[in-house]
């Protein structure tokens, strides 16, 4: 049984007068004071620094090691039950009805233009070690020389008429999963490089240096490798040959797909009801992605650790009462991972009563995000959003209140952070994260969904954490910290 509404109505009508009085919403004022004193934004974002210098793609050597880095965190802290879960992703096993992937790792990978003049000339366009996010993923080895040719998109035959593709590499404004079937599938080319931009938003091909995360397509029959490249160097590749001059490039990629895992770090801080602790509120984000990938999703991933960090101290402390229920810390790789476990462990389903997830919380200024806490599907009616917006609100008011008068009693104010209002949002249910999988009818889990959007460097290298803001950290933290606390104690004495 999921959480009844009526219960929530009249636990909402008992705490408004007690909010008019105490000044903080649902939870007893020390309880808030307690959280937003030992939450921080600082040391959220120290853990986003070790994160952000590796590659973490699904089943790799760099998702390995940030998940022993997060699980070594997890256990200074004092967690329990700190472990890596395994579920085998070797492109035959099914997880519900997503096939697996197989994990994908890369060694090498340098695409150089050859000139040749008196003697030859190199000159590097794009290399794996000074910045991974230049290779596709799924690019597979090759050590090849050959001419470029410009298809524009490529994700059509007639971006082919009067082109000779055959053993040349392409360049096209599409992904490089996009165009693979046509142009190394049908026309015989070697390889790709793209300057694919990023999502469309109002500053969508401003700034011709971003780079693009680029993938090619897992299961399809045409393997090959994929180069990406900033608006700007394909501006000056594109007229060149536009002008009628050979470009020969060499490229050499070590890299391709292997049996691997799905790799799932898990982490709990146990309920005090002896009934009532076999139920779990949990606390989701995705540890994968490209490097940096600061915003997406290692400020998700950082935040709940500082979330799990901040109530396991103030718990074996005394300062917050031990809830009735569990509560779960999940770092999975992006909806695949959490698929993963939800039908490869069905105990874990059964157990999660409702989930906090957090993707992309912590952009800065610069990334131009607007904090959202968003609704869950009007299939699946729940209160627990409603709880996440009323702590996002205090958030709100408390914050605006700083900013404009330089006093509040919660300012949640990190002392490296900004101090503008938070201004979160409050939105309809939007998909694209593993909140979908929580909330999908197969399991039927309510989800608190909090997200940056816009975020105008999303999925480029560009997401660094140079554009994460300790504040956003904090309040983020709060919000989820005090939402998944609640919710754990929720129908006890304490609420009562």
């Amino acid at each position: 049984m999921r959480f009844g509404a009526t219960a929530f109505v009249l636990i909402m009508a008992g705490t408004g007068a007690a909010r008019a009085q105490q000044g903080s919403p649902l939870l007893a004022e020390k309880d808030v004071a307690g959280l937003a004193n030992e939450l921080s934004g600082e040391t959220a974002k120290r853990n986003l620094e070790g994160l952000a210098r590796l590659h973490r793609q699904r089943g790799s050597a760099g998702f390995h090691a940030a998940a022993e880095l997060v699980a070594e965190r997890a256990r200074a802290y004092g967690l329990s039950d700190v472990a890596i879960l395994q579920f085998p992703a070797d492109g035959k096993i099914f997880y519900g009805t997503q096939r697996s992937r197989p994990g994908w790792d890369a060694e090498e990978g340098e695409l150089e233009e050859v000139k040749e003049k008196s003697a030859e000339t190199r000159v590097k366009i794009a290399s794996y070690r000074a910045m991974p996010i230049v290779l596709a993923e799924d690019s597979e080895s090759a050590d090849v020389m050959a001419e470029l040719v410009d298809v524009g998109e490529g994700t059509k035959e007639a971006d082919y008429a009067g082109k000779n593709v055959k053993r040349k590499i392409v360049l096209t404004g599409a992904q490089p999963g996009a165009v693979q079937d046509l142009a190394v599938g049908k026309f015989g080319a070697v390889g790709i490089v793209s300057y694919a931009q990023n999502q469309k938003t109002a500053w969508w091909g401003e700034d011709e240096n971003l780079i693009r995360w680029g993938h090619l397509e897992t299961f399809s029959p045409n393997k090959t490798f994929g180069f990406m490249v900033s608006p700007k160097t394909a501006r000056g590749l594109r007229e060149r040959l536009a002008h009628g001059e050979t470009i020969q490039l060499h490229a050499v990629v070590k890299a391709g797909r292997h049996a691997s895992n799905y790799e799932v770090v898990t982490a709990t801080i146990p309920g005090a009801d002896q009934k009532l602790k076999e139920e779990e509120i949990a606390f989701s984000c995705h540890l994968d992605h490209q490097r940096p990938g600061a915003n997406d999703n290692a400020s998700g991933c950082v935040t709940i650790l500082e979330v799990a960090r901040t109530l396991q101290k103030l718990i074996s402390k005394g300062r917050l009462a031990r809830p009735a229920r569990t509560m779960r810390f999940i770092w999975p790789p992006e909806i695949e991972g959490t698929l993963a476990l939800l039908n490869g462990r069905p105990e874990f389903a059964r157990r999660i009563k409702a989930a906090t997830h957090m993707d992309m919380v912590g952009g800065g200024p610069a990334t131009k995000a607007v904090f959202h806490v968003t609704h869950g599907p009007r299939s699946l009616p729940s209160f627990v959003h409603d709880v996440a917006w009323t702590f996002a609100e205090f958030v709100n008011e408390e914050s605006y209140k700083f900013a404009a008068t330089g006093s509040a009693e919660y300012p949640l104010v990190a002392p490296e952070g900004g101090k503008e209002p938070l201004q979160a949002q409050f939105g309809d249910y939007t998909m694209g994260s593993d909140h979908d999988v929580y909330q999908d009818s197969s399991f039927g889990i309510p989800a608190i969904y909090m997200n940056d959007w816009p975020d105008r460097y999303i999925h480029t290298n560009f997401d660094s954490a140079a554009n994460i803001d300790t504040t956003k950290l904090k309040r983020a933290a709060f919000i989820g910290a005090a939402s998944g606390y609640f919710l754990a104690g929720l129908g006890t004495k304490r609420y009562g």
